[in-house]
């Protein structure tokens, strides 16, 4: 149970999916511009990877029958990579590199560091197996079979692998357009000096730096000065210019907080407040049919919330086949004496004490302590009215994970 007139995470998740907006656009994009991108159709193998039997190592290519004689064998051919063999000479052996192709007749290849040469040819000091140091036609991949589905994130391993199969172009969902606008006139860029009662936009880089890991693109990012009149029409052009607009602080109770009073005004506050620490003062809705997550004003706030909420909303909006992170169970190395009626996402990181593998926490666990997330590798999950104690066990997210 939540506390009053708080959303429980599930909840909120099930409300903002279903409510995700859905990119239909797609685009061809050139496969050294794919990272981050999101392939937009299944991808068939169009040929065999490998295209053809190649040799796993340096050495021999030969006759395991061959060897019965127990007489060295000639060496009568060289195959370097990149060019077609002769078939092979039966009672020979040829000499053979990683990556050549394999020449039709051998059916094993020996690494050169179990031959032995001379005048004669080679004579060989192990035992060999048919088929062996051999990678055989197909292997990675066979001509018709699924090489990535649709919704895939496209990470450094599958550049690869659509490179291995000669595919030079590649569909994918076009960017999510995102506007970002921060609230408060107290915000100043960095590079100015700060006045009395200023302080530097944290929150405008975090989220700049979280949407673009996330493969978006940024249409809109701007300050919102405290004023009705000035929140509700820079909110409508945003609306009019991206796919989602995220902003951060003017969600909670302040006389100062236009971005709630917007959203309601407009009847497009559908959900607000979330029983989560830190993160509570957050609102979703929509202005003129464009969803609207708004992030709490505490840096580290902010990044907690992008991470739990955005980021899924986020992969559901592009298309992105997403399984939930499983995070990793680990004993707690803190004490939090009193249960939150909020589940608690402690920014921790994972360490290895007396041999054994445990979660640390910051000490400083405030919302706007946002150095707290550059000290920590995670954020552990306390659940709702729970205390824990040394050796408790909680589950920990990486960033990597929760940002994947």
């Amino acid at each position: 149970m939540a506390g009053p007139n708080l959303t429980p995470l599930e909840d909120a998740l099930t409300h903002l999916l279903a409510r995700a907006p859905a990119i239909a656009e797609t685009e061809m994009t050139d496969l050294a511009d794919t990272l981050n991108r999101i392939l937009a159709e299944d991808q068939t193998v169009p040929a065999d990877v490998p295209p053809a039997d190649n040799s796993s190592v340096d050495g021999y290519a030969l006759r395991r029958q061959d060897l019965q004689s127990g007489n060295p064998l000639p060496v009568s051919a060289r195959i370097p990579a990149g060019e077609a063999p002769q078939p092979l000479t039966p009672g020979t052996a040829a000499r053979i590199f990683t990556g050549s192709e394999i020449p039709p007749g051998a059916d094993s290849v020996v690494m050169q560091e179990r031959v032995e040469t001379s005048e004669a040819g080679i004579s060989v000091l192990a035992e060999v197996t048919e088929g062996q140091n051999i990678r055989r036609r197909g292997q990675d991949l066979a001509e018709g079979d699924l090489a990535l589905a649709r919704g895939t994130l496209i990470r450094p391993q599958e550049m690869g692998l659509l490179a291995s199969m000669g595919v030079a172009r590649v569909r994918v969902q076009a960017k999510l357009k995102v506007a970002i606008l921060t609230t408060g006139d107290e915000l100043v860029d960095p590079g100015i000096p700060l006045a009395p009662g200023q302080i530097y936009n944290t929150n405008r880089f975090t989220l700049l730096g979280l949407l673009e890991h996330a493969g978006c693109e940024v249409v809109l990012c701007e300050s919102l000065e405290d004023t009705r009149t000035t929140t509700r029409t820079t909110l409508q052009r945003a609306a009019d210019n991206a796919d989602l607009i995220i902003t951060s602080g003017g969600v909670s109770v302040g006389e100062e907080d236009h971005v709630r009073a917007v959203l309601e005004e407009s009847g497009g506050l559908s959900l607000w407040r979330l029983a989560i620490k830190p993160g509570k003062p957050l609102a979703f809705g929509d202005i003129n049919g464009t969803p609207l997550l708004g992030l709490p004003g505490n840096p580290a706030a902010v990044l907690v919330a992008f991470l739990v909420i955005g980021m899924p909303l986020i992969r559901k909006s592009q298309g992105r086949v997403r399984t939930e992170p499983a995070g990793e169970p680990l004993p707690a190395a803190f004490r939090i004496d009193s249960g939150s009626i909020r589940r608690e996402f402690v920014r921790a990181r994972r360490e290895t004490r007396d041999g054994q593998a445990c979660i640390a926490a910051y000490p400083n666990q405030s919302s706007g302590v946002l150095s707290s997330a550059c000290w920590a590798d995670g954020l552990a999950v306390v659940p709702e009215n729970t205390s824990v104690e040394p050796g408790d066990v909680l589950t920990f997210y990486s960033f990597n994970e929760l940002l994947a």
